[in-house]
This record gives structure tokens, C-alpha cells and sequence, in this order.
């Protein structure tokens, strides 16, 4: 429970409805007043874990907070700390840092639509100081006070949480499932795994997990969260604005200078020289795995977060950061020499020079060394996904794809599991010691919801599944299963859900829209799932050349004739015929040449059988938008009790942490 300190604290809160109406646009995301301290009012803390504070002083030229006599910002403010009951101290003695340099600026913004329909920004000017590589260590409550503007205070309470920095698991698998929700599972649950009179006879590894929870998403300054900033909070335990890596927003101009937060990696690598993997279907440099070493307000910056996988933050030594064990994905083009690469440099021999060994397909993936730390990067951009690399491999013959940059094929590609299973066998064999934290993400159940792919999402999800499957026989057999959280979340959702079924058939033969629309059935017209689980029979009609034995517990056939009346409640202009997409992932809307860059319209050639959906989004729309659901966390071996109920993104860093004792209340 947080404890507000008296007055001071009422008052914070008061002034944060200053900026009340700031919705679309804001000054600066947790700022109201002109005087802003980041970490912001209600952070929350580990002991022992590094930050930065920033503060900055505004002072509006035009716009609505102009104050008469005030254009230029006050350069004298101070910056006090106070832990609860104690007197305050100037910032800098109380951290026992040197008083940091003044820093200005400027910076322009626009107050709401109208001011941005108009081209009318408003300018600020900026007084500002960092205070980097801070910690508190005692459990508590403190406030920050900035004071500026002869009287004017702005006032942040922190919690440094009391989290005894005693280590009950050895090591953390963290699995993400990038925009799950509970849907999706019911969804993926229905076509995967067989009913007999509406009770299934099997369900998803997931399903048998103890303890089930809920996260709530909430961003920093908005209620829709991005990947950046969902994964800042879980790996940091502090909420920040869309699009920033492990920092706090702050207004300047370049990317990364903004305060730090210390991530649950770079403190587990810190404390006990654990072994760390990343494994991601999406490009590497992709925010849910970037997050966990990058920081930056530009989660674009992607060749510096493959720099910052490698060595850390430049000029930055919380950690003595010297790289992953494991780092598995696609994403090449960061990674051969060129204009998507870090300073133009090769970091596949930037990776070999520290002794990494590279791998760029499967097959030399598997017969690999397990002692040595790897780097596999398998394709360029995103990963191929489950259905196109086991149902539709034909797919896979794109030009240019190939990891190493030539106008090859990337069709030798792991799937997660393998990704997985190997970066278990990798850590486990370096760090039989000291333990491991290995953070698995299937991608692209977010990037196809995103647009509107449904099967392919539903597929990578099942593939999570499967590889959660295997990941606890793998754990069971090396005798580790009982020493290790495995934690499965998503990191936000989408507004997807199934309402029941469609008869493709009847659609295709339909010639208007509206009578198109008669093909969904509702209620008792939903029928019973006609997606048969793996090793059964096909039923009498079917097509058998899509017929495929994937394995237990997906679909056999993706391409039945009853499929789901599925869909988002944000998306833009497109088609619908409800049926998988067997030449590759779908393209709902596309720009038409002669039209406004930014206005999207119906792809006229995606599902030309299916009926026009009128799309609910801004035109500049071109796929479908994350939203507010909660999503679920489902845990199993030590600390599973903590993460049961609901609460906040944050909090699954502090179970983590808490975990693995990763709290100091001293300073090293």
C-alpha cells in the first residue's frame, strides 16, 4: 500500500488535473505543471535498482499556459528529497553525486486537433538537469520536491517497495504472447483440441497452470499501451510513454538522453552474473525484445538496440554489460553491413569478435555447441510464421530474405519451439550455477491481429502453447522444473473475439454483400468447430490436399468449410470472407497510387469472395490497433502465489525481482 505524505501529496494530485483536458496531444506524458520531475509522481522502486531523474522547467511562449512575464524558464530551481519523517535534502547530497550540468532547449507542440489542423504549435522553453546511476535502498516512502518560479512546487512520491532480497527461484522463463488475450485462447482452444458434447478432452499447456491472474496495460500517460512501453513496465517495474525503451519520456530533442530505469536483466546479470536469453519470432531489434537492454524514447532505433544487446548503454556502466547468451530472431538487416545496420558496421563480426558463435538456419542451429554463447538470425524483418512454415511452405520462397543479405531464400527457419528449447540447452549448460532468465515471445500473434490475419495469429499462438508444452518436459529433464518460474503473459491486447461461425461455402456462391452477410451464424446457427484436431480423420467433403498432420493440438485442416465469425472492433477499410489466406500473410488496406499517402483503402485483392467491412478507424488506418483488456498471466513453480488476482503491468517485474532476490537495501 502507498502512503501519501500529507499536504504536499494532495496537492500533486490536485495539480495533475491542470492538464486535464491534454488528451490527444500533451506538454510532456506525467507532466501537468511546468515544473516536471521523471520518475514522475507514484513510481514504484526495487531497492538497489539504477535510475536517472530528470527534471525540466517550462516556460510556454504562446498556447493556453502562457504565464505574462514568463518566457524564459528559471534556471535556479532546486530539487529536494525526503524520506518519509526525514528532513529534505538537496538532490545531489542526498545521493552523494556531483550537482549536474544546466541543460536548455526548446520544443513545439500541439495542444489538441484543432491547433494541429491549423498548424499553430505552441513553443516552450526548457531549463533542465539529469541525475544519473541513482538508487534507494531503503523500503519507503519518499518525495521529490522541485521548486522553481519564486514559490512554485511540483512535488513526485515514490515507494521504494519492501521486497526482502532473499532468492527463491533459480531461474525465470518468461514467456510473452505479444497482444494475447483470453480470446485468443478460447479461440486457438476451440480449433486445436477436441469436444465431445461441448467438453473438451484436451486443453493447452497453459490451462494447466496453478495460479491464473490479470494485468492491467495502462501506459504512462495513456490508456493504450504500445509494445515499447508495456515491455518497459514489465521489464522495469515503471510505467513509461508509448515508444520508450527503459526511459523515462523527457522533452529534448535526441533520443537518448532521457532517465534510465535498470531492467530485471541488467540487474540479474548484475547480482550474479546469470545467464540471459532473448528469443523472438519478430526482428530482434522489435520492442519486446529490445526493451530488455535498450534504452531510448525511439523504439526505431533499431540498429542502436542491436549495438546495446552487444555492449550495453555507450558511456553507460550500470551494468558491465557484455551481452546475452542467447539471442535468436530475425531481423538481418540490423545485422549485415548497410544502411539498417549500427553505424554501417557488420555485427555478425561484431558478435564473432566477442566470441559468439553466429548461426543463420536451422540446421546449424541444432547441431550448434551449447557451451558457447550464439547469436541466430534467421531471416530478414519479421520470422516466418507457423502456418506458412508447416502448412503453406511455399511461402517461404521470397527473394532477399536470407539472413546473410543475399538474394537468397529464408526457408531453413526455426520455429519458437526450437528457438526455445536450444536457448534452454545454451543457458542451462553455461549457467548450471548461478541460473538463468530467458524471456521467449511469440510476436506475431500481435503483427497478424494487427492485420486482421486471424488464422496466422491463432496458429503462432498455438505454437507458444507447443512450445510451452516442451519447455517443462525440457525443464523436468534436466531436473530444473521445480527450481524455475515459468511466467506466460502478453504485454497488451486487441479487441478481438469470435461470435461464431461462418458457412464459406454459401458466402462464396453469394453475389451482393448483404446477402453475403447470411453466411454468418449466430447462437444456435454457431454449430460445432469444424477445424479438426491433428491425427484425426477429415470429414467427408473436405478438401484433402490441406489435410496436414501438424502434430497434437493444432488444426489438421485450415480450411474447413464452417470457419469463426471473427474480427476487431478497430480496423480499417477491408474485406471479409472469413477464410485463411494460403499465398502468404494478409494485407487487409494499401494506399492507391493518385490518392493521399495517408488514406487507406479496401485491398482489392484480399478476400475478393468475402463483403465490404466499413472500417472504424482514422482512414491513415492500414491494420487494426491494440486496446484496454486486461490480459491473463498464468504462472507455475516457485513465487506462483504472488501473481494470482489482478494488478498492474508493473507488478510482474516486482514478483520477478522478488523471485530471484534480486532487492539490495545496501549499497554495494
Amino acid at each position: 500500500m502507498r502512503f501519501h505524505l500529507g499536504l504536499k501529496a494532495a496537492l500533486a494530485v490536485g495539480a495533475f488535473c491542470a492538464q486535464c483536458t491534454a488528451q490527444t496531444y500533451q506538454r510532456l506524458g506525467s507532466c501537468p505543471t511546468l515544473g516536471c520531475i521523471l520518475p514522475p509522481d507514484q513510481a514504484d522502486f526495487l531497492p538497489g535498482q539504477y535510475f536517472d531523474i530528470r527534471v525540466e522547467v517550462h516556460a510556454p511562449l504562446n498556447g493556453s499556459e502562457v504565464i505574462p512575464g514568463y518566457t524564459n524558464p528559471d534556471t535556479n530551481f532546486t530539487l529536494t528529497i525526503a524520506r518519509d519523517g526525514q528532513t529534505p535534502k538537496a538532490a545531489a547530497s542526498f545521493f552523494n553525486v556531483s550537482e549536474p550540468t544546466l541543460e536548455t532547449w526548446n520544443f513545439t507542440w500541439y495542444e489538441d486537433l484543432f491547433a494541429k489542423a491549423a498548424n499553430t504549435p505552441s513553443q516552450v522553453r526548457v531549463a533542465a538537469k539529469a541525475y544519473r546511476h541513482v538508487a534507494l535502498y531503503q523500503p519507503g516512502n519518499y518525495i521529490a520536491t522541485l521548486n522553481y518560479r519564486n514559490g512554485s512546487a511540483t512535488y513526485a512520491n515514490w515507494t521504494v517497495r519492501d521486497i526482502a532480497p532473499t532468492r527463491k527461484a533459480k531461474n525465470v522463463v518468461m514467456f510473452i504472447g505479444d497482444g494475447m488475450t483470453t480470446n485468443m485462447i478460447t479461440a486457438a482452444r476451440l480449433i486445436a483440441h477436441h469436444q465431445i458434447n461441448g467438453k473438451y478432452q484436451s486443453k493447452l499447456a497453459m490451462d494447466s497452470f496453478p495460479v491464473l491472474g490479470h494485468q492491467m496495460t495502462h501506459s504512462l500517460d495513456s490508456y493504450i499501451t504500445d509494445s515499447a512501453n508495456s515491455a518497459t513496465a514489465l521489464y522495469t517495474g515503471h510505467k513509461s510513454t508509448v515508444n520508450a525503451l527503459g526511459v523515462y519520456a523527457d522533452s529534448s530533442k535526441t533520443s537518448f538522453d532521457d532517465p534510465k530505469v535498470e531492467t530485471i536483466a541488467e540487474i540479474f546479470y548484475r547480482l550474479y552474473k546469470g545467464g540471459v536469453g532473448i528469443v523472438s519470432t519478430a526482428f530482434i531489434a522489435d520492442a519486446t525484445p529490445a526493451a530488455l537492454t535498450a534504452h531510448t524514447r525511439d523504439r526505431g532505433q533499431y540498429g542502436a538496440v542491436i549495438d546495446s544487446f552487444l555492449n550495453g548503454i555507450t558511456n553507460y556502466t550500470w551494468t558491465n554489460w557484455s551481452g546475452p547468451d542467447v539471442l535468436f530472431g530475425g531481423g538481418a538487416e540490423q545485422f549485415y553491413p548497410g544502411k539498417g545496420s549500427f553505424q554501417g558496421k557488420d555485427y555478425y563480426a561484431e558478435f564473432a569478435n566477442k566470441n559468439y558463435t553466429v548461426v543463420q538456419n536451422n540446421t546449424i542451429l541444432q547441431k550448434s555447441s551449447n557451451s558457447s554463447k550464439t547469436l541466430g538470425i534467421f531471416s530478414v524483418s519479421n520470422m516466418a510464421k507457423w502456418l506458412d512454415r508447416n502448412v503453406y511452405p511455399d511461402n517461404l520462397k521470397i527473394a532477399k530474405t536470407a539472413p546473410d543479405g543475399s538474394n537468397g531464400t529464408a526457408t531453413d527457419q526455426p520455429g519458437l519451439k526450437e528457438m526455445t528449447i536450444k536457448a534452454l540447452e545454451i543457458l542451462h549448460t553455461r549457467h548450471q550455477q548461478d541460473g538463468f532468465f530467458l524471456m521467449s515471445e511469440a510476436a506475431s500473434i500481435d503483427k497478424q491481429m494487427h492485420t486482421l490475419d486471424y488464422d496466422r495469429a491463432l496458429g503462432e499462438l498455438l505454437e507458444l502453447d507447443d512450445t510451452i508444452k516442451a519447455t517443462l518436459s525440457y525443464l523436468e529433464s534436466i531436473g530444473e522444473l521445480n527450481d524455475t518460474l515459468v511466467l506466460v503473459t502478453a504485454d497488451h491486447g486487441h479487441g478481438f473475439d469470435v461470435m461464431g461461425n461462418v458457412d464459406t461455402k454459401f458466402l462464396n456462391a453469394q453475389k451482393d454483400d448483404r446477402d453475403k452477410r447470411g453466411a454468418v451464424g449466430t447462437y444456435q446457427n454457431s454449430g460445432l468447430s469444424q477445424y479438426l484436431v491433428a491425427n484425426r480423420s477429415a470429414p467427408v467433403g473436405s478438401d484433402q490436399n490441406l489435410i496436414y498432420n501438424a502434430g497434437v493440438n493444432f488444426p489438421s485442416n485450415w480450411d474447413p468449410r464452417y470457419t469463426l465469425y471473427q474480427g476487431l472492433t478497430a480496423n480499417p477499410d477491408h474485406r471479409e470472407n472469413y477464410q485463411v489466406h494460403k499465398t502468404g500473410p494478409r494485407l487487409p488496406a494499401l494506399n492507391i497510387t493518385g490518392f493521399d499517402n495517408d488514406d487507406y483503402y479496401v485491398n482489392y485483392v484480399d478476400a475478393v469472395t468475402g463483403f465490404i467491412v466499413n472500417g472504424t478507424l482514422p482512414v491513415s488506418a492500414d491494420q487494426g490497433v491494440h486496446s484496454l483488456t486486461d490480459v491473463p498471466v498464468f504462472t507455475r513453480g516457485p513465487c506462483q502465489e504472488q501473481f494470482g488476482g489482478v494488478y498492474g503491468n508493473i507488478d510482474i517485474f516486482f514478483g520477478l525481482a522478488g523471485c530471484l532476490g534480486l532487492s539490495r537495501t545496501s549499497h554495494p
